[in-house]
């Protein structure tokens, strides 16, 4: 079965080589060791997207002609470019609590020389937090993807967690070499350019300091986002919906129409996992989360939003899983699962009001939190009067 997914994926490349990642991983497909594949996974010719498709680059697959010709503007690479920090954030996050390893293990060219994260491990998850992390871990490495050469290499790592349906994948290998297989890649690496990995903090102590300043006081013992599922849906929750915000922010100021697709694909998909994030942890709304009595999966939301607000210092632009009616749609309705103005838009933040946010300084020109040592990029750059070395700052020729 694989052999033939294979055969589909090199003769069909803009349509199989992203699935085939998925399909090898995130279902761990066969490895070496002989493991059977994992019979929760759709045969490739019964799945939805596994359809022949002999027209694909016809004229009836073309988007219009863009209204203004030139794909990227020079003033957009920047505000494109900040995206990265979050993007990298996200990745190693995501990919350390699944996998137990990040970037410098499954994609070590995206991170163009940049340090390794502090404190990522693998957490405690049950099986659908295990499997939604999985995915969007890999979706954060198409979005940052860095095309150094026509393929995408992966190097082997060890699964450590996957155990569907009995099936013993703690010593499971997979084993992914380069493909014979070319597609078009437009991550944000491979559109606006890029620059190294900054140093991220993704360590509990930093987690336990998060929520420590949402609630004004030191919790006993602190919070430990790697703890288990309902504790990493709530750490996930400080971050992926800055990037919603970013993203939204960003919009109005660029206007090529490669990076403006760049931009909305990359929101859609980032809307996408914020809102899986809050659709579970509002079924959870209601329960107490121990050690800490009396206080419940709701109120760590509202928290976390409330916190972020006071240090982004622009008013309300972030809002809990419930709210008072009034605040809801259209006034009507205390549910909040997704986070948006009284026209139920997406809020906008600029980059400096991200930036106080994730230094958990309130200050922009004052890095902590999750990078210690700043963001990179020329924006963050500029605002700590640091210089900025791009690696692979680049713009895409016309």
């Amino acid at each position: 079965m694989l052999k033939h997914f294979v055969k589909m994926a090199t003769a069909s490349s803009h349509t199989y080589a992203p699935l085939l990642l998925l399909f090898l991983l995130a279902c761990s497909c066969r490895a070496s060791s002989g493991h059977a594949v994992d019979p929760t996974c759709p045969p490739a010719k019964a799945s939805a997207v596994a359809v022949e498709i002999s027209d694909c680059g016809g004229p009836r697959c073309q988007p219009p002609a863009p209204h203004v010709p030139v794909p990227v503007f020079p003033y957009d690479i920047d505000p494109m470019q900040f995206a990265l920090n979050l993007e990298y954030t996200e990745a190693e996050f995501f990919l350390h609590a699944a996998f137990g390893v990040g970037l410098d293990q499954i994609a070590p060219n995206l991170t163009l020389g940049g340090p390794p994260p502090v404190g990522a491990m693998k957490a405690n998850l049950d099986e659908v937090t295990w499997r939604i992390t999985a995915e969007f871990g890999l979706q954060e490495v198409g979005h940052i993807r860095c095309v150094q050469d026509p393929f995408n290499e992966l190097l082997p790592f060890t699964i450590s967690n996957c155990n569907t349906l009995g099936l013993d994948r703690s010593k499971l290998v997979l084993k992914i070499h380069v493909l014979p297989v070319y597609f078009r890649c437009r991550a944000i690496q491979n559109t606006v350019g890029g620059f190294p990995r900054p140093k991220i903090d993704l360590s509990a102590s930093n987690f336990a300091r998060v929520m420590d300043q949402a609630f004004g006081y030191h919790l006993d013992p602190p919070f430990d986002p790697y703890m288990d599922s309902r504790n990493f849906l709530m750490a996930c929750y400080v971050i992926p919906y800055l990037g919603i915000n970013g993203y939204t922010g960003t919009n109005p100021i660029i206007d090529g129409y490669a990076t403006k697709h760049l931009l909305a694909g990359l929101l859609g998909v980032e809307a996408g996992q914020d809102a899986v994030f809050r659709a579970l942890l509002f079924e959870r709304r209601s329960e107490t989360v121990p050690p800490y009595k009396g206080i419940t999966v709701a109120e760590f939301t509202d928290r976390i939003s409330a916190a972020r607000n006071q240090l982004a210092k622009c008013g309300v632009k972030d809002e809990g899983l419930t709210v008072p009616p009034e605040l809801g749609a259209e006034g009507r309705i205390c549910t909040n699962v997704l986070s948006a103005d009284r026209d139920s838009l997406s809020y906008a933040r600029t980059p400096a009001e991200l930036l106080r946010i994730l230094y958990l300084s309130g200050d922009e020109h004052v890095p902590g939190g999750f990078f210690p040592e700043g963001a990179n990029g020329k924006i963050a750059r500029e605002f700590l009067r640091k210089p900025f070395a791009a690696g692979g700052n680049r713009v895409p020729a016309n």
